[in-house]
């Protein structure tokens, strides 16, 4: 199949040709996005210390985005794990206006520890030694390492909040665990979840919550013909998809062992970088259509008209070319700006948020600027002055309202 690297990008219900920094929100509605911002660090610590004062040139940039986009609940993947390291972004970046860009201020945030890092003292990987990011709980070199966080306007209700960095692979029913790779002793001690999977109770007003969904699955490369990574992947990916359906989630516990997922009728986003394209690059077939398809998920947001696309996006895929010319997805639905050349999975849609059926969904987009743009300067393709994924945004409307006469 010939490669789709043209589609103009459609941002909303009756807009085929948004500009890359859509209008601020209409009163009615709230804007959610997911932004893997590569704040990973070499050494514990590193990336605390680089917040602790303004002038950090990557932070800026990511800052520089943020207030353009401005949203109200807002994912950053890949933020080494710090409990100090939210407040000094947040002080000295998004308080500070960058590069022209209003102030951005969050009332709350959530962190929690991730499973990066954490020596297991086992060969998960069967190299044959013991240590090193791969026999880790998951991959990294330092506890915390390609962690998460979440910003709101809306307030968190920490005690209805869940995490499962401790649920159990071997605990999921069918799991795709590879056969004949992992002991005993192995499967009892890792956990389905690479770094975590957080349900952040958002509380829209008294009596209505938004369950945000939040993950960062690992990654379905960097393994051999076990597929160890791309099972787990599919699994990470899984759990969300059971967590949403009542007949399927009873299996699931959290880490305070509450039993159980969502409740039928509970609103929800699911965000993050899912490292999983429906058509190109490595991940189990199938793996992100658990949710693409799922019927509690917003279809036209998932896989319809409402779509998160970008300009940009095709623009990038014809541009660097490479691996992206053989690739069969629609490229204006690309989030993340891969290596392009010899065996690499090239430019992908890896980042999403997806909204649960009963949500009025009134636009989307990736901010990912065509380099006619004077925001290019954000993004280019340099993706080490910022990141290799780009912002992705929804907006949907609040209880009771409809989405206004712009964003239709």
């Amino acid at each position: 199949m010939s490669p789709v690297l043209s589609r103009e990008p459609v941002l909303s219900r009756d807009n085929p040709e948004p500009a890359t920094t859509p209008p601020p929100r209409a009163a009615s509605t709230l804007r959610i996005a997911t932004y893997n911002v590569s704040f990973f660090r070499k050494a514990e610590g590193d990336l605390t210390r680089e917040l602790a004062t303004p002038g950090s040139a990557q932070p800026k940039q990511i800052a520089a985005v943020l207030q353009r986009m401005r949203p109200d609940i807002l994912l950053l993947n890949e933020f080494d794990y710090d409990p100090r390291s939210p407040e000094l972004f947040a002080l000295n970046y998004l308080a500070i206006s960058q590069m022209g860009g209003k102030p951005l201020r969050f009332a709350h945030h959530f962190i929690a520890p991730s499973n990066t890092g954490i020596p297991t003292g086992l060969d998960l990987d069967r190299s044959g030694s013991i240590g090193g990011g791969n026999d880790a709980l998951g991959f990294g070199r330092f506890p915390g390492q390609y962690g998460l966080v979440v910003f709101s306007q809306l307030p968190i209700d920490n005690a209805a909040t869940r995490t499962f960095r401790h649920f159990l692979w071997r605990d999921m029913p069918g799991a795709l665990l590879p056969p004949d790779w992992y002991t005993p002793e192995s499967l009892a001690k890792l956990p389905l979840s690479s770094k975590s999977h957080w349900d952040v109770a958002i509380r829209l007003n008294r009596k209505e919550t938004l369950h945000f969904l939040v993950s960062h699955p690992t990654p379905p490369d960097f393994d051999g013909p076990e597929d160890r990574n791309g099972r787990r992947n599919h699994d990470e990916i899984r759990l969300w998809a059971d967590y949403i359906d009542p007949s399927r989630s009873d299996y699931l516990r959290d880490d305070w062992g509450r039993q159980g997922g969502l409740e039928t009728g509970a609103s929800f986003v699911i965000a993050g970088d899912l490292n999983a394209d429906p058509q190109d690059g490595g991940s189990v077939r199938g793996a992100i259509d658990q949710l693409l398809l799922h019927p509690r998920v917003h279809r036209e947001t998932a896989v319809g008209k409402l779509a998160p696309r970008s300009r940009g996006a095709s623009e990038a895929a014809q541009r660097q070319g490479g691996t992206n010319a053989a690739q069969r997805g629609d490229a204006s639905l690309d989030t993340a700006d891969f290596s392009d050349r010899g065996n690499a999975v090239g430019n992908l849609r890896a980042d999403y948020v997806l909204p649960s059926s009963n949500l009025e969904v009134c636009a989307s987009g990736v901010f990912w600027p065509a380099n006619s743009d004077a925001e290019f300067t954000l993004v280019n393709d340099d993706v080490e002055t910022s990141s290799d994924h780009r912002l992705v945004w929804v907006d949907i409307a609040l209880p009771g309202k409809h989405c206004s006469k712009h964003s239709k």
